[in-house]
């Protein structure tokens, strides 16, 4: 199947494979200037990015939505999701990215940075901690200036910055609770929905049985496991057709779907509208 979503490291720069220990910080700036102040739409695989909009506006596209996000405020970009920025010229602020590894300096299953991480999102900071933000910002670029690999301090510094954001982020504490076993669930849905494994899978995987899975996800998210398995099918199902020339045969074919009919009706069903729609 033909892929037309760019993949970066860092934007314009050629696609690149998991770099372990890997860290960056830039000015908005640095980047976007030379691209008319647009960073089209792209994906990093193995990198996480966090966007902090210090003075001006951005419009940002995350997930094939479009939300616009005035100073000061804060964008968690997880990886592998498809994004782009168009900013106000002379919008001032930093992009930092980290490689996926820098999730193993959480304490453990449950520990709320891997729940940033992984959640994302676009979010206004308050003065408080977009003072805070921007100073540790601050710090790690004057740090990468005299960088040296891997070095301890700057990776301390983001990992800072980061559970900040995620403390700040008012409405979102309850999420950043979530029971490890969620956690553990949603890896499993990533490393297997192309499969179509069933529910007994999940729940054998996680050593619970089919109904505590079930409740477990109805308490906490509202939704039972198989909307988790469907949301993720149908949102790799929309990146493909929105970011790709494939058809909706081939994109059936990609995520497992040995019947394309059955698919068109699973995406109706799931997006609203018909596979074909999505190209407009």
């Amino acid at each position: 199947m033909s892929e037309a979503i760019p993949r970066y490291a860092l934007y314009g720069e050629g696609h690149a494979a998991a770099a372990g220990g890997f860290a960056h910080i830039e000015t908005i700036a640095e980047r976007s200037a030379l691209h008319d102040w647009e960073i089209g739409i792209h994906r990093h695989d193995h990198f996480v990015q966090v966007l902090l909009v210090e003075e001006g506006h951005a419009s940002v596209t995350l997930e094939g939505d479009t939300t616009d996000l005035d100073a000061p405020g804060r964008v968690i970009v997880p990886a592998a999701a498809v994004h782009g920025f168009r900013f106000r010229q002379g919008t001032r602020g930093f992009v930092l990215t980290l490689s996926t590894d820098f999730s193993t300096r959480a304490a453990g299953a449950g520990d709320p940075l891997l729940a940033i991480l992984a959640r994302g999102g676009i979010a206004p900071l308050s003065a408080e901690a977009a003072a805070r933000a921007l100073w540790l910002a601050r710090e790690m670029l004057a740090l990468q200036q005299e960088w040296q690999q891997q070095d301890p301090l700057f990776l301390a510094l983001a990992e800072s910055l980061i559970r900040m954001l995620g403390r700040d982020q008012g409405g979102a504490g309850e999420a950043l609770r979530d029971d490890q076993r969620l956690t553990r669930f949603r890896q499993l849905i990533e490393l297997h929905y192309r499969q179509h494994r069933d529910l007994d899978f999940y729940a054998a995987s996680l050593g619970l049985t089919r109904r505590t899975l079930s409740r477990l996800t109805a308490a906490q998210l509202g939704c039972s496991p198989m909307d988790l398995i469907h949301r993720r099918l149908a949102l790799e199902a929309q990146r493909l057709l929105r970011y790709t020339n494939a058809t909706a045969t081939q994109v059936a074919g990609e995520l497992g779907f040995d019947d394309p009919s059955y698919f068109s009706r699973f995406y109706l069903r799931m997006n609203g509208r018909r596979p074909g729609e999505e190209r407009g």
